[in-house]
């Protein structure tokens, strides 16, 4: 019984392992394979990103990682005092890491490629040096809040870098290596090499040389007036394109979680707050008080409900515009005595617009205001901030004389308040605004380009035209003298918003050039910069001539 017992043991093992051997052989062969085959990443370089003429503003610096295959470790305290050392690393932390027995133990990443090289050049049996890339911004803090940054995997964080991923990142190698059963790397096994594939290229539409003139004006204007922040776009009318973003103080790209001086000692929900708005663009995610700037809005209404009647309006400015016990005064409260239309637009006259707010239907008020995109979204592939226009046509006499000069509840984004301006200067269309020229490959063709893009119309030509025509005269004979220019015709309209009354009106300017030909607009605010017409409009003057002169 014993014995036919152990037959029919013998039997079915056998017909098991034939069965293991015939059926699921290829499996288990597998199985052996990857318990043996190990592997070690080829980091891929990330595409460069570069500016309208070429010029390299993202890019790549080599670094290290430094790492040990325990079982090639011959000399290991020779090995330990090394990497301490030469890694500014605690002994035992290091020794931790060498005595383990694994298949490979990294010792530090992100090692600057000169000391990579000196770690090398020791020549220690399994110390093994690979290298890899970190993002390099040549530029330091050029165009921050627009480029974005990496993290320590290099993947977008923020800005372009994140929001052209897909095209930035490469593809990674890697080498693989035969392992003992226990993981331990084979010394001498022949290794096998898949190389890696580097990112695109990004060409971008700003201009290195307009960012960094618009930058410093920024600056240049925060420190004499102690402002808070500015906010600078410089954009072609005609396409959409963007030259410039500014958001000053910007951030420093190669070191984008050092915060400002005074903010150090931050940590935690706190620390990642001020990081949040230290990376901030203002430009297209926060909203103001248009100020004066608004007038534009109330100006195209006034003109639609009295066509052909427009300037027949006239308005005696006292400084004080009293209506129903309310006040409305002008800027410093300046008289500017009789104004027809086209004076009150350039002198902008806050009694003539409250005035004028008073004598307009609110309902189409507003259906203008949305059709000017207030409340609607704007034609952005990133994250932005919507403008709002809150009055409702029951609205109360203050808030209609408020809202009529730009003050009150309606807020807008400094992007906002271009493409309404870019809209006068090219007739009434609206262009999508866009950043991106063009993606190359690392062989140099172009896989993809991006092309102006008509995203409706704000108003017909015609409007536009005697838009254009307000806007001349504010620098002609108005708010707007310091852009004026024997050369070429600036046509603009400034803004002082009132935010707080213990504190300095945010300055606005918005406006293009030539007024006949329009190349170029600007918008600007400088937040707690006091007049728009002496702080903002001087440093649109500044580009203005950098461009055309």
């Amino acid at each position: 019984m014993t014995m036919a017992f152990l037959s029919l043991f013998m039997a079915g093992l056998c017909g098991q392992l034939g069965y293991l051997m015939i059926f699921r052989s290829e499996h288990y062969s597998t199985m052996a394979d990857d318990l043996h085959e190990r592997e070690r990443t080829i980091k891929a370089a990330r595409g460069e990103i570069v500016d309208r003429n070429g010029t390299v503003i993202a890019s790549n610096r080599t670094v290290c990682t430094v790492s040990v295959v325990h079982n090639q470790v011959e000399e290991p305290e020779a090995v330990i005092r090394m990497l301490s050392g030469e890694l500014e690393l605690p002994e035992a932390e290091v020794r931790k890491k060498v005595e383990k027995r694994s298949s490979r133990e990294i010792i530090k990443t992100n090692v600057d490629k000169a000391d990579g090289d000196r770690i090398r050049s020791h020549g220690f049996a399994g110390v093994k040096v690979d290298e890899d890339y970190k993002r390099y911004y040549p530029y330091g803090s050029l165009a921050s809040k627009v480029l974005g940054f990496t993290g320590a995997d290099n993947q977008g964080i923020i800005g372009l870098e994140v929001m052209y991923e897909k095209y930035l990142k490469g593809r990674d190698g890697k080498i693989l290596t035969l392992s003992d059963a226990k993981g331990v790397e084979v010394e001498n096994a022949a290794e096998e090499r898949l190389e890696p594939v580097a990112g695109n290229t990004l060409t971008v539409s700003l201009d290195v040389n307009i960012q960094k003139y618009a930058e410093q004006a920024a600056y240049q204007v925060m420190e004499r007036k102690g402002a808070r922040a500015v906010s600078v776009i410089v954009m072609n009318p005609q396409n959409g394109e963007i030259y410039a973003m500014v958001n000053a103080p910007e951030f420093h790209l190669n070191a984008p979680f050092s915060l400002a001086e005074g903010d150090g000692a931050a940590s935690g929900k706190e620390k990642q707050d001020l990081l949040n708005a230290m990376w901030r663009n203002r430009c297209i995610n926060d909203t103001y008080e248009p100020g004066s700037t608004f007038k534009i809005v109330t100006a195209l209404e006034y003109m639609r409900e009295h066509p052909g009647a427009y300037n027949d309006y006239h308005f005696d400015c006292s400084g004080i515009f009293s209506f129903e016990n309310n006040k409305i005064q002008c800027y410093h409260k300046t008289a500017h005595g009789s104004q027809d239309f086209t004076q009150a637009f350039a002198n902008s006259c806050n009694g003539a617009f409250a005035n004028l707010g008073t004598e307009l239907d609110l309902t189409s008020y507003r259906n203008l205001a949305e059709q000017l995109l207030f409340n609607r979204s704007l034609p952005l592939d990133i994250p932005y901030s919507r403008s709002t226009f809150k009055m409702q046509p029951d609205a109360e006499t203050w808030e209609v004389l408020q809202t009529s000069i730009g003050q009150g509840q309606t807020l807008m984004s400094p992007m906002h308040n271009l493409l309404i301006t870019a809209a006068i200067a090219n007739g009434g269309i609206l262009m999508k605004p866009y950043l991106m020229d063009h993606v190359e490959n690392s062989g140099g063709d172009v896989i993809r380009k991006f092309s102006p893009s008509v995203a409706g119309e704000l108003m017909v030509p015609n409007e536009a035209d005697a838009l254009k025509n307000l806007m001349v005269q504010v620098v002609n004979v108005g708010t707007g003298s310091a852009l004026k220019r024997d050369s070429y015709q600036v046509a603009g309209k400034t803004g002082s918003a009132e935010v707080d009354k213990a504190k300095e009106t945010h300055a606005w300017f918005v406006g293009f050039a030539p007024a006949d030909d329009p190349k170029i607009a600007v918008c600007v605010i400088v937040e707690e910069g006091g007049s728009g017409g002496h702080t903002a409009a001087p440093i649109a003057a500044k580009l203005f001539d950098a461009w055309l002169q």
